[in-house]
């Protein structure tokens, strides 16, 4: 039997109907079936997902080997047996709801075997508006330091990877995190790989946001991942020995992993279970948030940080009501420094340094924060129709110290109407026409950031507008082209201003059908 060139392995619990389109990309691959091995692990399904494997495997015998089990509780356990069953020179991972375009695993080995690859990493876009970073996606490079570039921040296990490098580190998935059990897989291999690749130049991985939302991973609750968390920086930590190397890629985790255990969504916890987060949380940042990582965060993530390290949980909580419930705290100028005034700068009883708080080299960003007043829909006709959006600035002198000031959805800009100053703060008024942002998002949909862009003391700053405290989604549908598309204003799980903007498909009209959530807008 002739060696396949790739093994694609896909772990599968209750997918349907997703699983149908992700095996059909599969097999319709043009790398051709001969050259190709499908490894599904059924992992307990019962959703008929098992009996559609099942069918692929009937009418695709060459090709496809199912394997059934009993549900083990994450998608470890289901890859760690596709691992063990994978007979390809490569191995490529594949959520089980998600999809490939159709040139993507010849695209992928092509290129392993022209540069000596041994992790490749194909330009992933997000599906029904779901978010993935794109900066490690910029160009196409033969060669990427996971040290020295963007590679921390997409560290999902949906890459081509050399099996020899695998089995020669015996490289598996651990078990006991039902949620996250990618990173230290994928982290590893990276490391250990003696080439890494990055291709841009083609939509290689579909990664579909569920309308259904059943993911593990959208279910998670904070217990779990905070336990995610700890895993993942000790096990960096473990791997990498202490400097900027491990810096670099424990940045990706406090920022993200780390940060979103406290985010405002913290405010509705148990109380009990709020003081279990913060301990887990300071624990961590007095082990491994060096110096070097805190300069190089979000002050917001910064002092949130700042506040489960050095404070009790009623400072933590202060701090995220800060921006929840009571808006942008003042700017505290000393001399030449600038500093963010949240509960606790120069509290005594704290001690906390300054630098946790300090913005003197982002104060550009810093007037660039507003909190969302209101947001509508304006318009007739698909072509004049615009989101206007109105926020507020606790500085009267907004305008007086800022050249320029734009409100955007993400990199669609918009108009600014109106900048008007009072004894409280400033009103900023914008409008952003709905026909750039659908031009500019991508065909499955995508959710973008609502964003001030202010020009300040010689440097441009940008921040996105703090969402409603009690946010009501808003909805329009506009034709854009052939096709219609509905809009979605929200704050999302950071407490951020977005619009979503995705095509008006049968299967999203049914979902929101069954979610009886209805259209508006005007």
């Amino acid at each position: 039997m002739i060696q396949p060139d790739v093994t694609v392995i896909v772990a599968v619990y209750n997918t349907m109907p997703y699983l149908t389109t992700c095996l059909n990309s599969l097999i319709d691959q043009t790398i051709g079936r001969e050259r190709l091995e499908i490894v599904a692990v059924d992992d307990g399904s019962t959703d008929g997902s098992g009996r559609e494997l099942d069918r692929f495997a009937r009418r695709y015998p060459d090709t496809v080997k199912v394997i059934h089990q009993a549900n083990s509780g994450g998608p470890a356990a289901p890859s760690n047996r596709g691992l063990e069953h994978a007979t390809g020179r490569y191995v490529f991972f594949i959520g089980a709801d998600d999809y490939l375009g159709p040139e993507a695993l010849e695209r992928l080995v092509t290129a392993a075997d022209r540069y000596g690859s041994d992790v490749v990493l194909g330009r992933t876009v997000g599906v029904n508006s779901r978010y993935i970073h794109q900066a490690v996606f910029a160009t196409t490079e033969p060669d990427v330091d996971l040290f020295d570039s963007a590679l921390p921040w997409s560290l999902s296990n949906t890459k081509l990877f050399r099996r020899e490098l695998i089995e020669r580190h015996g490289l598996r998935y651990p078990e006991d995190m039902p949620v996250g059990s990618d990173q230290p897989f994928t982290i590893e291999a990276c490391v250990r790989a003696g080439r890494i690749s990055v291709l841009a130049d083609y939509d290689y991985y579909y990664a579909v946001r569920r309308l259904n939302a059943r993911n593990i991973t959208y279910k998670s609750r904070h217990l779990e991942r905070l336990r995610c968390a700890e895993e993942i920086v000790r096990f960096v930590a473990g791997l990498v020995e202490p400097g900027r190397r491990r810096d670099a890629v424990l940045l990706r985790h406090f920022t993200w992993e780390v940060a979103k255990l406290l985010e405002d969504d913290f405010l509705q916890l148990e109380r009990d279970v709020q003081e279990q987060v913060r301990l887990g949380v300071r624990e961590l940042a007095e082990q491994y948030l060096t110096d070097g990582i805190r300069d190089r965060l979000p002050v917001e993530v910064r002092v949130r940080l700042a506040a489960a390290r050095y404070g009790d949980l009623d400072d933590l909580l202060a701090v995220i009501r800060q921006d929840a419930e009571e808006g942008i705290p003042p700017a505290v100028v000393d001399g030449e420094r600038w500093y963010a005034g949240y509960p606790g700068f120069r509290e005594p009883r704290l001690a906390i340094p300054d630098p946790w708080f300090e913005i003197t080299g982002t104060v550009a960003d810093w007037l660039a924060r507003l909190d969302t007043v209101s947001v509508a829909f304006e318009g007739g006709r698909a072509g004049a129709r615009a989101l206007l959006v109105t926020a507020r600035s606790p500085r009267p002198d907004l305008a007086a110290v800022a050249a320029d000031i734009v409100i955007s959805a993400g990199d669609a800009p918009g108009t600014t109407i109106a900048v008007d100053p009072d004894a409280t703060g400033t009103t900023v008024r914008g409008r952003i026409p709905l026909d750039r942002v659908l031009a500019a998002a991508a065909p499955g949909g995508e959710r973008r950031t609502i964003q001030a862009q202010v020009s300040a003391f010689g440097a441009t700053g940008a921040a996105a507008l703090r969402g409603s405290r009690r946010p009501v989604p808003l909805r329009t549908v506009v034709r854009h082209g052939a096709r219609l598309h509905v809009l979605t204003t929200t704050t999302n799980h950071k407490g951020q201003l977005v619009i979503a903007a995705a095509p008006l498909t049968p299967r999203r009209l049914m979902a929101r059908l069954q979610r009886r959530l209805p259209l508006g807008g005007k």
